[in-house]
């Protein structure tokens, strides 16, 4: 399935003040089958090391070594050259062996002719990955112009850029074939096996199996990552995300995570899910928490497939509608917040990028009245550009634009 990363990838390669890669995010996004697709399609030969699975190699690079030896030791292990600009060195599962950042930054300065591919489950520490040493790519599910891709529907992929770019209609079929594909995406989401398996024979029988093996996974990685002491707490908060979403109100509560739950016990382990890459977050006055896929949303909240087919307006509805345009706006590198007025008016989305915000309401009932955009540039005398994502076609309006729902990652 082709991804937008290959581009960065190949940009990487071509930079001759390259440092290490670093290709970062949560287990299943594709990571490895992305890094080892652009190794066979870019370099003679590929030595690739699982630090998880080739226990001689964790042991050995665990320990503080000269980078000769240890790159004398990997050569000797995958039975293959390490040559420079045709050989790639992909190292998967780094987060086994902490220790290895620093060697790493070590190579690049005294073999910068040697090209390093490292893959980190989740999202990698700072403190260890400094982004002055690393060249660093964060891998999400897939995006739904991906999406689109994987179905081969290239075309419908282009006609919404393209009408996006000019705020025109797409016309009734294609818009009623977008829409149908964006229903779709609720259901499977972005990750890369629930595409496969709907792809496999267009049925979508199978796909929440596998959602369920890969929320499994996830929980897994949870328990033997979380710090100690915090693993039935982080796994908890996780699991209580989409179910927040289905209420009225957006505001994560503690209190609705278990019975007695407190801000005290709760708070660390929501930030560490935060800064591992297991949720969104959407702050402002409070925090407003969102899951990284909207089809594992849909799974966690055992909404059926059919009712997010019918595109009908209902609470699992709206909580995977959020959770696909944050998961879009994420992926697209704006930082989230929102705004409120007390009771009155919300909107859910303020985002910002390299000093340019934008404002974004959305509904899911053809013509809902929806006044949160207007009162929030009354209000806030602001000049943001402002978005109303709808069931409807694209057109324009006095203070906004409408724009498709489906058209998220657009914008």
């Amino acid at each position: 399935m082709r991804r937008k990363c290959t581009d960065s990838l190949i940009q990487w390669k071509k930079n001759p003040h390259r440092h290490p890669l670093l290709l970062q995010g949560l287990r299943q996004t594709g990571k490895t089958w992305l890094a080892l697709d652009f190794a066979e399609k870019n370099y003679k030969n590929t030595l690739y090391l699982n630090l998880e699975t080739d226990k001689p190699v964790a042991d050995y690079l665990s320990v503080s070594r000269p980078p000769q030896d240890a790159l004398l030791f990997l050569e000797a292990y995958a039975e293959k050259p390490l040559l420079p600009s045709v050989s790639l060195l992909i190292l998967d599962n780094i987060q086994c062996v902490p220790e290895l950042s620093t060697l790493l930054a070590t190579i690049s300065l005294d073999y910068p002719q040697y090209h390093i591919l490292a893959i980190h489950r989740g999202l990698a520490s700072p403190e260890l990955y400094n982004k002055n040493d690393f060249h660093i790519i964060s891998l999400y599910p897939l995006d739904f112009e991906e999406f689109l891709w994987a179905n081969a529907e290239y075309a419908l992929s282009r006609e919404i850029r393209r009408h996006f770019s000019t705020l025109t209609p797409l016309g009734k079929e294609l818009h009623q074939k977008a829409l149908s594909q964006f229903y779709l995406y609720l259901v499977t989401g972005g990750m890369p096996l629930s595409i496969l398996e709907y792809r496999r024979e267009k049925k979508l029988l199978m796909v929440p199996d596998i959602q369920q093996k890969l929320l499994e996974l996830i929980l897994s990685d949870i328990s033997s990552q979380a710090p100690t002491g915090m693993t039935r707490h982080c796994q908890n908060a996780w699991l209580s995300i989409p179910a927040q979403l289905e209420k009225s109100s957006r505001r994560f509560q503690y209190s609705l995570i278990t019975k007695g739950a407190t801000a005290k016990t709760y708070e660390k382990p929501l930030d560490w899910l935060l800064r591992s890459g297991y949720a969104l977050a959407c702050r402002q006055t409070s925090l407003h928490l969102y899951p990284t896929d909207c089809g594992l949303c849909a799974r966690v909240l055992g909404v059926p497939s059919y009712q997010l087919l019918t595109g009908s307006d209902t609470p699992a509805a709206r909580a995977c509608t959020e959770t696909f345009l944050a998961q879009h706006f994420t992926r697209n590198g704006y930082t989230l917040s929102y705004w409120s007025s007390g009771n009155q008016a919300e909107v859910p989305f303020l985002l910002e990028k390299e000093g340019r915000h934008i404002a974004v309401d959305y509904r899911l009932t053809p013509h809902q009245k929806t006044r949160n955009l207007t009162r929030f540039r009354a209000e806030m005398n602001t000049n943001a550009e402002m978005y109303l994502l709808s069931v409807e076609d694209f057109r324009e309006k006095e203070n906004y634009h409408i724009v498709p729902v489906y058209a998220g990652f657009c914008v």
